[in-house]
C-alpha cells in the first residue's frame, strides 16, 4: 500500500480491470472468430459422413473432387480465422500492458522507496495476464457459446441425447469447481513460496562477491533450497490434484462419443430417431463437441488458476497509489530549505527515528550533520531530499512542502549521493546526465567539478565509456566522484550529501571540497553527512543529531565550541 501526502490510504478504480474491459471490441471479434471456427470444426466428419454416403454410393470422382476442394478451402480458412483471432487476442494484451506500464513502473518504484528488496513480481503478473489472453485456456473459453449451439442441436435431434449431453457437461463442471476448490489455496502457497524463493536468490546474487569471499555460499544456497522446496512440494500437490482430474475429465469426453453413439443406436431401433446411420454418428460428433471446450479448461487449469492469482495480486497492487496533493507548476526553486518539527519512521517501521527536528538554511549555505552511529542521520538525508515521507512536519524548499512538489519537475534542481553508491549500465555520460539526453556542456562542467578529467581521458571511448552495472569497471572512489558528479549536474538548488568522502583519497577530498565550494558561490545550498573533520571547514553550520533529536545547530563555530564545553564538562 502507498500512501498520500496526508498518510491516509487512498483507493482508486480498478485499474487493471478498467484496461482489460477497454479491449471489449477485440473480444468480441475473438468471439465471432471463435463461433464460426467452431462450426468449422465439423468439418472433416461432414466430410467423412459425404464420402461414405454420396462417393461410395454414386462412385463418382467430379464428386469427391468437390468436396475434397471445398473442405481443403475450409482447412485453409480454419487456418486464417485461428490467426485473426491469435492476432486480436495478442493485439488486445499489448494495449493492456500499454495502458498500465507506466502506472506500474511508478507504483513498483514508489513501494521499493518503502524498504525492503524490489520485487519484480507485479510485471512477472502483468506478462502472464498479457500471455494469458492467447492461451489455449482463452480459446477455450471463447468456445463455450459454440458449446451450447451443439448442444442445442443435439436436443433438437432428440432430447435425450440433449440430456446425455447435458450429463456429461455437467460432469465436466462438476470436475473443474472440484479442481478450483481442492487447488485454489495450494496454489497460492506455491506462487507465495516460489515468489519468496525467487526475491530471496535475487537479494543474495546483489552480494555474491561478499558471500563468494567468506565461505558463506553453502549456507546461503541451503536457505534456498529449504524456500525451493516448500513452493515444489505445494506446486507438486496442487499439480497431482488437477492431473487426476484432468484425466477423468478426458475419460468422460472418450465414454461422451460412445455412449451417445449407443445410445443414438438404441433410440434408431425403437423407432424414436430418424436419419439412419448418418445421423446416429452426427449426434456423435456433436455430444463430443459439447465437452471439449470444457475438458480444455480444465486441463488447463493451471495456467487459469495463475491468471486469476496474477490478476489478483496485480489488482490490489495497483488500485493504491500515492496521489500527490499539488501537481501544479512551480517556478525554479532558490535554495532556501526550512525544516519544521520533523517527524518520521523508517517505511513500514512503527518505531520514530526522527524526532522533532527543526532548522532553516539560506540559499548557498552548507550545513555539516554530524552525530554517532544510528542518530538517524541518514534518516534524516532522505526525508530532506524526498525519499521518505515525514509522519509529521515540513521539509520547505523555498516554502513550498517539498514532498508535494512534482518529482519529474523538481528533481533537475536537486542532487543526492547517498551512502550506497548506485551507478547504472551505461555510459560514462549518461550516469552523470541522469540518463537523460547529455548536455556535454554540463557534463564537463560536473567533471571538471570533482576532478574527474583524468579518469574520462583515459577510459577507452572517453565519455562514451561503457561502465557496466553499478559502476564495474571503476574502483570504489573513482564510483563515488561520478556519483558525485551526477549530484552537481546542471547546477542543482539544494544538494545532499551522506559520506561523500567515504571512499576518497586525499586527492578525491580536495576535489569534493573544491567542488563544494564553487557550487556555494553559485547560490546552492549543500547538506553533508560526514564522520570526517576534513569538511569542517567549508561548512556554514553544523547540526548535532543525538537519537533523531538536535542536540545543538547553530553556526559551525558556535556549535563546537557548545560541544567542546559539554565533552569537557563531562570529562571533570
Amino acid at each position: 500500500m502507498i500512501i498520500n501526502s496526508n498518510n491516509k490510504a487512498e483507493a482508486h478504480p480498478n485499474i487493471l480491470l478498467t484496461a482489460l474491459m477497454s479491449q471489449m471490441p477485440e473480444y468480441r471479434r475473438a468471439l465471432v472468430l471463435s463461433f464460426i471456427a467452431g462450426i468449422m470444426v465439423l468439418a472433416p466428419s461432414l466430410f467423412m459422413l459425404e464420402v461414405y454416403d454420396r462417393v461410395l454410393n454414386s462412385r463418382s470422382l467430379t464428386t469427391l473432387l468437390s468436396l475434397l476442394g471445398a473442405v481443403l478451402l475450409i482447412y485453409a480458412l480454419m487456418e486464417i480465422i485461428e490467426a485473426l483471432r491469435n492476432q486480436l487476442l495478442q493485439k488486445a494484451g499489448w494495449r493492456i500492458d500499454e495502458a498500465i506500464r507506466e502506472r506500474l513502473y511508478d507504483a513498483t518504484h514508489a513501494a521499493s522507496l518503502k524498504g525492503g528488496f524490489p520485487s519484480t513480481q507485479s510485471f512477472q503478473d502483468l506478462r502472464t495476464i498479457r500471455e494469458s489472453l492467447g492461451s489455449p485456456a482463452m480459446t477455450a473459453l471463447l468456445d463455450v457459446p459454440c458449446s451450447f449451439l451443439f448442444l442445442i442441436i443435439v436436443s433438437i435431434i432428440s432430447p435425450w441425447l440433449g440430456v446425455a449431453a447435458l450429463i456429461g457437461a455437467i460432469f465436466q463442471v462438476a470436475i473443474g469447481t472440484m479442481t478450483e476448490r481442492r487447488t485454489v489455496r495450494t496454489l497460492a502457497e506455491a506462487n507465495k513460496a516460489s515468489i519468496a524463493a525467487q526475491n530471496y536468490a535475487a537479494s543474495v546474487l546483489q552480494h555474491s562477491a561478499t558471500i563468494s569471499a567468506m565461505g558463506m555460499r553453502e549456507t546461503f544456497y541451503q536457505r534456498w533450497v529449504t524456500l525451493q522446496r516448500k513452493f515444489l512440494a505445494l506446486q507438486a500437490s496442487a499439480s497431482d490434484t488437477a492431473a487426476i482430474n484432468s484425466a477423468g475429465s478426458k475419460f468422460i469426453i472418450t465414454m461422451q462419443g460412445s455412449m451417445i453413439l449407443g445410445l443414438s443406436c438404441w433410440l434408431t431401433l425403437h423407432g424414436m430417431l430418424t436419419g439412419g446411420g448418418g445421423m446416429m454418428i452426427v449426434a456423435s460428433i456433436l455430444g463430443a463437441r459439447v465437452l471439449s471446450p470444457l475438458v480444455q479448461l480444465v486441463t488447463q487449469w493451471r495456467l487459469v488458476a495463475n491468471a486469476r492469482d496474477a490478476y489478483s495480486r496485480l489488482s490490489n497492487f495497483l488500485n493504491i497509489e500515492e496521489k500527490p496533493s499539488n501537481q501544479m507548476p512551480l517556478p525554479a526553486p532558490g535554495g532556501d530549505v526550512a525544516v519544521e518539527n520533523l517527524y518520521a519512521n523508517a517505511p513500514g517501521g512503527r518505531q520514530q527515528i526522527i524526532r522533532g527536528v527543526s532548522f532553516a538554511l539560506n540559499a548557498g549555505e552548507t550545513l555539516l550533520i554530524v552525530g554517532p552511529s544510528a542518530a538517524g542521520k541518514t534518516s534524516l538525508a532522505r526525508i530532506l531530499i524526498g525519499i521518505w515521507q515525514p509522519s509529521n512536519g515540513k521539509v520547505r524548499l523555498d516554502g513550498v512542502d517539498l514532498h508535494t512538489w512534482n518529482k519529474n519537475e523538481l528533481g533537475p534542481y536537486l542532487g543526492y549521493l547517498p551512502q550506497d553508491i548506485a551507478l547504472f549500465d551505461g555510459t560514462l555520460a549518461e550516469n552523470i546526465a541522469r540518463f537523460s539526453e547529455p548536455d556535454f556542456e554540463k557534463v564537463n562542467d560536473a567533471i571538471d567539478l570533482v576532478g574527474l578529467n583524468s579518469l574520462a581521458e583515459a577510459l577507452p571511448e572517453g565519455l562514451q565509456t561503457q561502465i557496466g552495472g553499478s559502476g564495474a569497471v571503476l574502483s570504489g572512489g573513482q564510483r563515488q566522484r561520478v556519483a558525485l558528479a551526477r549530484a552537481l549536474y546542471g547546477n542543482p538548488k539544494l544538494v545532499v550529501l551522506d559520506e561523500p568522502n567515504s571512499n576518497l583519497d586525499e586527492e578525491g577530498e580536495k576535489a569534493l571540497i573544491s567542488a563544494i565550494q564553487t557550487i556555494k558561490t553559485r547560490g546552492c545550498t549543500v547538506i553533508m553527512i560526514s564522520h570526517r573533520r576534513s569538511l569542517l571547514p567549508v561548512a556554514d553550520k553544523l547540526l548535532f543529531l543525538r537519537d533523531g533529536q538536535v542536540a545543538a545547530f547553530g553556526g559551525r563555530d558556535e556549535v563546537l565550541a557548545r560541544l567542546q564545553q559539554t565533552a569537557t564538562a563531562r570529562s571533570a
